[in-house]
């Protein structure tokens, strides 16, 4: 008899007995056995040299972020003119993401982040010379910025889209949340260090710096041998291939509530990392060497946070992982935006960077886990509308808003305003079940036993 014969009741019953018999069985795991399991997508040579590369670039990546920030309110002294930055930097986000999301799609996916990161490097190299041969200007910094968000846009989809290739489909809810600790393993190392260059010779040579990191990736990239580059379609125009993708975010309403969340909370809460000059400089006294210690704090958290999740097996339970964690990261954010000392609000961005981790690399699994190979790059794409594109508004907003009220109470609003969506979508969470479960087994059984993903994986 075949498994879609057997009525969904029995199933599910036939499924919960085999968990209850594995639980009597079970050894308890040694700790080796514990860390082969949390790094388990690194046993791929192609996915070793993409978290070396990575892991060197991004400490670099950091470094020009907070530089960038810094640079910019110590010409201007504008909350303003932050918030203009960061929303230059990620409106093409928004804007071109469907566009990057079906070239991750048609394209090769390898050819496509090697593009991506050379692109990256180039205008790194650009904004170093004019800073360090003081010619730079806002204006500059903006056009720089703008450039980089269209390279983001299509960067993301591609880069996202391409763990599958590296790692394959079992592997990759481990090297998304690997992807995640390397991500904020250099958010601790890279701001710390820009806080001493800044202090010793200036922003320029950060930017300098993040320029020659991306050597590393590179090189790593063109190391790599790809037997199966990416699953390309052609099928139709690339509007109704554009379309086809909005179109299955829309009608999966597990993703749909999961994308809104994430978008509310890039739109409300993520702009605090904007201010986050304004909290150094104006409410606790500090200058560069602050700022790099309360964005590695960030990081800290943010890095716990991802290794939490590498370590589970299985997406079960992520749905209410999400909900705890975007109510979480909104009380986090309200306690730190009335701090007035430097190492407490030091400590409590911890937990606002484990949270906001977690919600997101939550979020990026149970989509790629319901989303199709055939769409996944069009899906990601939408997922990077929510996460980096709605941040440029927010960011715009945040700066206008910070100009009337003042930074903490606009902290404090969006902190209140991701509490709010938390709720919402947990009181969804049941409505949704059902369907996230479905697209789980549809998709999981074209990479593995039916049986294995119902009982490990869901929305719970």
């Amino acid at each position: 008899m075949a498994e879609s014969d057997i009525p969904a009741a029995q199933l599910k019953k036939i499924y919960s007995e085999l968990e209850e018999e594995k639980k009597d069985f079970a050894i308890p795991a040694s700790p080796r056995s514990r860390v082969a399991t949390a790094v388990r997508a690194l046993r791929h040579r192609n996915f070793q040299l993409f978290f070396a590369g990575q892991l060197i670039s991004l400490v670099g990546t950091w470094m020009q972020t907070v530089a960038q920030s810094w640079l910019v309110y110590r010409i201007t002294g504008s909350t303003l003119l932050l918030g203009t930055v960061g929303f230059a930097s990620q409106i093409p986000v928004f804007l071109v993401a469907p566009i990057g999301g079906i070239v991750a799609d048609r394209v090769n996916r390898h050819r496509v982040v090697i593009a991506t990161q050379i692109s990256s490097m180039i205008l790194a190299f650009i904004l170093a010379i004019l800073t360090l041969t003081n010619r730079i200007h806002v204006w500059e910094i903006v056009v720089l910025a703008s450039g980089l968000g269209v390279v983001n846009a299509f960067d993301i989809p591609a880069r996202q889209a391409f763990l599958i290739d590296m790692v394959g489909r079992e592997d990759l809810m481990n090297a998304i949340a690997l992807n995640s600790s390397m991500f904020n393993g250099a958010r601790i190392l890279g701001p710390a260090i820009a806080g001493i260059l800044v202090a010793w010779v200036g922003e320029g040579w950060c930017f300098f710096v993040n320029a020659v990191s991306y050597a590393a990736v590179i090189v790593g990239l063109l190391m790599m041998r790809i037997e199966h580059p990416a699953n390309l379609t052609h099928a139709g125009s690339p509007i109704e291939n554009i379309l086809e993708g909005f179109r299955f975010v829309r009608d999966a309403a597990p993703i749909r509530v999961i994308l809104l969340l994430l978008g509310l909370v890039s739109l409300v809460g993520m702009p605090y990392s904007v201010l986050m000059p304004v909290f150094a400089h104006q409410i606790l006294h500090g200058g560069a060497r602050e700022l790099g210690i309360l964005m590695g704090a960030t990081g800290v958290g943010a890095l716990l946070g991802a290794l939490s999740l590498a370590a589970k097996v299985g997406v079960k339970g992520l749905g209410r992982v999400i909900a705890i964690c975007a109510g979480g990261f909104g009380v986090s954010l309200i306690l730190f935006s009335f701090s007035h000392i430097f190492w407490l609000s030091v400590i409590l961005l911890v937990p606002v960077g484990f949270t906001m981790m977690v919600q997101m690399a939550s979020s990026n699994t149970m989509v790629q886990s319901m989303s199709p190979d055939q769409l996944r790059g069009r899906v990601i794409a939408v997922y990077s509308m929510m996460f980096m594109g709605m941040a440029p508004f927010g960011a715009f907003f945040a700066g206008a808003v910070a100009h009337r009220i003042g930074a903490p109470w606009t902290v404090a609003l969006g902190g209140v305003a991701c509490i709010a969506g938390a709720i919402a979508f947990g009181m969804h969470l049941p409505n949704i079940r059902g369907q996230a479960r479905e697209l789980i087994l549809a998709q999981g059984m074209t990479g593995g036993s039916p049986a294995e993903e119902m009982t490990s994986r869901g929305l719970s």
